[in-house]
């Protein structure tokens, strides 16, 4: 049995843990609030930016835009997968996941490319495949406390360069959607090339569908539109991942937390037993000693 001094030295050393995985979880917290706000703003536009490209693109079939380019007929097709995780850990399985997500993805589909490239915003993906995959790694964004629309625009502008001059002919991005406090389910979104939604031809017309007229003409207007809708959906991505990681600290450090009330509980137990078991022995000894002096 550990003496009374080792028992003691454990349970301020877990106490120590317990207030920092209390602030931990404070913080967390507060920050999940801005976060989410955040997220629920966003996502009504990005949903509707998409919804208004896609209308545009699906009436007017014969447009063309660098970034509707299938390449379907290339021998030799590249994918880059775009994972978004945090920079930091302690956050229970919320970057694993994306990690998995990633992997599964790339032993579906590598029969399909001559080449599946890795391009990660944020270090905790990076770190993953710098181990397990460097020869696929090719970008690594670090992600800031605070995401940002023109971080996600540089981002977005880096890989819409990369599929325009060839280098990659499919883009596809694996973020974790924010859920609730307690659930961030992976989410595989394809990027580019972009495709409008196919409309069901023996579906009967609704009689309330607007009707668009665009000017100066439909070219014009996709030339703005769909860089735009990138960037809105790697913004989107980065919003999603970053109320996520706050909600997957926030219910860690309250695991952790509960966890260490618990062990002080059991320290506390072992440490009045072990107290318990120095004072008999005391008692046994002075009792021995008085009936060995008579």
């Amino acid at each position: 049995m550990a003496n009374l001094r080792d028992i003691k030295r454990r349970i301020t050393s877990v106490r120590s843990t317990q207030k920092i995985t209390s602030a931990m979880k404070m913080v967390a917290a507060a920050k999940l609030r801005r976060a989410q706000d955040a997220i629920e703003s966003g996502r009504p536009y990005a949903q509707r930016m998409r919804e208004t490209l896609e209308d545009v693109a699906s009436g007017v079939p014969d447009a063309e835009h660098p970034l509707f380019d299938l390449r379907e007929d290339k021998p030799e097709r590249t994918l880059e997968i775009v994972a978004v995780t945090s920079d930091r850990g302690l956050a229970g399985a919320f970057n694993s996941q994306i990690c998995k997500a990633v992997d599964a993805l790339i032993e579906k589909r590598q029969s399909r490319y001559a080449q599946i490239r890795i391009s990660c915003v944020g270090k905790k993906a990076a770190d993953y495949y710098r181990r397990r995959r460097p020869s696929q790694l090719e970008l690594v964004h670090l992600v800031r406390a605070t995401v940002t629309y023109g971080e996600a625009q540089g981002i977005a502008k880096n890989l819409m360069e990369r599929f325009t001059d060839g280098q990659v002919d499919d883009i596809v991005l694996v973020y974790n959607e924010f859920k609730s406090t307690m659930t961030q389910t992976p989410r595989i979104v394809p990027l580019l090339p972009f495709q409008a939604a196919e409309k069901d031809a023996a579906a009967e017309p609704d009689d309330q569908t607007a009707e668009y007229e665009i000017e100066p003409s439909p070219e014009a207007l996709l030339a703005t539109l769909v860089p735009r809708a990138v960037e809105v959906e790697v913004y989107r991505a980065m919003l999603e991942n970053q109320a996520g990681e706050h909600a997957a600290r926030m219910t860690a450090m309250e695991s952790a937390t509960k966890n260490t009330e618990e062990l002080i509980e059991k320290l506390t137990l072992e440490y009045n037993r072990a107290r318990q078991a120095a004072i008999t022995r005391e008692l046994v000894e002075i009792v021995t000693g008085a009936q060995a002096l008579e």
